[in-house]
């Protein structure tokens, strides 16, 4: 009953849009990631392209723009045509832009706004198979008896696994060596090989390295543990008071009109309503499905951005 009370919402939506959003869209759609091919952030942009490419009149195709730790496709998103046509895909990483690009040529927190939010899901703890511990617990105590000894990887310039290498080590008291990489994948490479003890990646990709052998994931960063790998203890059970979830989301130029948004909105509730998608969400290791409404969406990654970058400006400080 309360599906179809949803959809019904979504249905009288629609109809109440004027006629242009009612013909919205009238040629492909752009999702623009900023990051390169078959990272966590593409492949959740290539799920949500293909299932909205099934309930819109018009493809949605994914187009990679990476560099400049995300403000390349940020900028050219934000000086697109405010008509719906060309939409940013980002993560978490999207709330601490403005700290690592300070003279950047656009402000994306306020060039760019929200269109909803789409999943949640936590960081997983990657130790290299090589490494001496047997558990988390056993990680931490090696780590903190070695200030500056071990390496971790990350993407740099404020990427989702530094933030989370950032905020484990300020909650956890520890010191390691961050070993910059253009992306997860060479990082998970250099894991692999022992090259580097850690790697904080996105459990959409982060499960799979932990699930093919490459390395072991010895904790997730959610509140609770994920449903995708219910075996894994979380940050807090291993010692590590304090939580992160990585999120992905929609985000058009500001001046987009509200029958616009409202359009997307509308159509990514039902595609996130499908079984299929929601599987295949959940496989990722996504932890919750989303369709937040461009308010909601507005809120949530106001209270990110308030937070990462306080965590940013102080890690930059010292």
């Amino acid at each position: 009953m309360r599906k179809r009370f949803t959809l019904g919402l979504v249905a009288l939506a629609l109809l109440a849009l004027p006629a242009a959003a009612q013909t919205f869209p009238d040629r492909p759609v752009r999702l623009v990631v900023p990051f390169a091919p078959g990272g966590a952030t593409d492949v959740g942009a290539r799920v949500l392209a293909e299932a909205l490419g099934q309930v819109l009149p018009q493809p949605v195709v994914v187009e990679n723009r990476q560099g400049g730790a995300g403000m390349v496709a940020s900028e050219f998103v934000a000086r697109a045509a405010p008509d719906g046509h060309t939409i940013l895909f980002n993560n978490t990483s999207h709330a601490v832009l403005r700290v690592v690009v300070p003279n950047a040529p656009i402000d994306p927190i306020r060039q760019l706004s929200p269109v909803t939010v789409l999943s949640e899901m936590p960081m997983v703890m990657l130790v290299a198979n090589s490494f001496p511990a047997k558990d988390g617990r056993e990680f931490l105590a090696a780590v903190r008896a070695a200030p500056g000894k071990y390496d971790y990887g990350s993407t740099g310039g404020g990427g989702t696994l530094g933030m989370a290498a950032l905020l484990f080590q300020r909650t956890a008291g520890v010191r390691m060596n961050e070993i910059p990489y253009r992306g997860g994948a060479p990082a998970t490479l250099d894991l692999a090989a022992g090259r580097i003890s850690l790697v904080f990646d996105i459990a959409l990709t982060g499960l799979q390295t932990a699930k093919g052998g490459q390395a072991r994931a010895f904790a997730v960063s959610g509140p609770e543990r994920s449903p995708a790998a219910p075996e894994i203890p979380t940050w807090r059970e291993i010692g590590v008071d304090a939580e992160m979830v990585v999120w992905q989301a929609m985000f058009g130029p500001t001046a987009t009109p509200a029958p616009i948004r409202d359009a997307l909105h509308a159509a990514v509730v039902k595609v996130q309503q499908m079984e299929a998608v929601r599987r295949k969400w959940t496989e990722l290791g996504v932890d919750r499905v989303l369709a937040t409404t461009p308010a909601e969406a507005e809120r949530y990654v106001a209270r990110d951005v308030e937070r990462w970058e306080g965590l940013m400006a102080t890690a930059q400080q010292r």
